[in-house]
């Protein structure tokens, strides 16, 4: 356990500096001016000249070279501060992680979503290789796994929304608003993970020790709870850390397509108005919140296997 938190801890700095590195250097490479730019986020477009775009460029110090603009920012990393966001003049900080609880509900509810839909109809599937239950998730699975996830969510939208009226379209405020991006980001994990616990299942069926325990006598529903079970969530579990990149990635654009106010969303207002504190912030968050996932990971694979705490 110690490995992996000191392991992940150094992957965090990475992702500190390299996100931070990236989003600075990618930002001041965008064409247009982005004093104007920021002026217009602040003032509106119909309020802004060249005047009021050199007032913003000479109180943010946007003439500054490059490198000592990123030399400040990771030195003021180091002592946890973001900074303030251009636009608005709050704390980078105090915006992120306001914003994180909301992307964190996503997450978190996208991967019950997922443990609850795919390793279940996996393991059904698993234990009847070939039959029909099999066949009907193969189709589902390749059908979810190809549409991206702007696709799923217009779908949910369409049926679930604006045809029978179940849940808000869009927006933030209550459980039926969290309900469609949920489902949008957890359809695309589960049709990964039943296929995963599919093969998991398959493979534990076929193996020597499960043959055992029937031999021993033991019924089929005690063969799965005593012995298959736990063996064929490892591989699941394990590939969900490969899944936190499906995840992050829909996040950004579930939260705007369903104007869910998170890091994602927040991500791609920042990068309109070039509120370059606000992009460094917000990708900032994301990196670590992969890190995050992936350590409980980490540990949840430790805890299914003992044989990993020999390792």
């Amino acid at each position: 356990m110690k490995a992996i938190l000191f392991r992940r801890v150094v992957q965090a700095c990475l992702v500190a500096l390299v996100v931070g590195g990236l989003t600075f250097i990618l930002t001041h490479a965008l064409p247009g001016n982005m004093a104007f730019r920021i002026a217009a986020m602040r003032y509106g477009y119909d309020m802004v000249d060249a005047n009021a775009a050199e007032a913003v460029r000479q109180e943010l110090g946007l003439d500054r070279s490059l490198i000592i603009a990123f030399l400040d920012w990771l030195w003021d990393l180091i002592r946890l501060d973001l900074g303030q966001s251009m636009v608005t003049g709050i704390p980078v900080l105090k915006e992120v992680l306001h914003e994180a609880g909301h992307t964190a509900s996503l997450a978190v509810g996208a991967v019950l979503v997922s443990l609850v839909i795919g390793p279940p109809l996996g393991l059904l599937a698993g234990r009847r290789p070939g039959g029909w239950v099999d066949r009907i998730s193969l189709l589902l699975a390749t059908v979810l796994r190809t549409l991206p996830q702007f696709a799923i969510g217009l779908v949910l939208i369409v049926l679930l929304s604006v045809e029978l009226g179940l849940f808000p379209a869009a927006g933030h405020g209550t459980l039926g608003h969290w309900v469609l991006p949920t489902l949008t980001l957890g359809l695309g994990l589960a049709a990964v993970s039943s296929r995963i616990a599919r093969n998991a299942a398959r493979d534990v069926a076929r193996s020597p020790f499960f043959a055992f325990a029937r031999v021993k006598g033991l019924s089929e529903r005690e063969v799965w709870r005593l012995h298959g079970l736990r063996n064929a969530a490892v591989p699941v579990v394990t590939h969900l850390g490969i899944q936190m990149i499906y995840l992050i990635e829909g996040v950004i654009i579930t939260e705007t397509l369903f104007a869910w106010p998170g890091i994602g969303h927040a991500m791609v207002h920042a990068i309109v108005a070039r509120d370059v504190p606000m992009i460094q912030g917000t990708a900032l968050c994301l990196g670590l919140l992969f890190v995050l996932l992936n350590m409980a990971v980490d540990l949840a694979c430790l805890t299914l296997d003992p044989r990993r705490r020999q390792a």
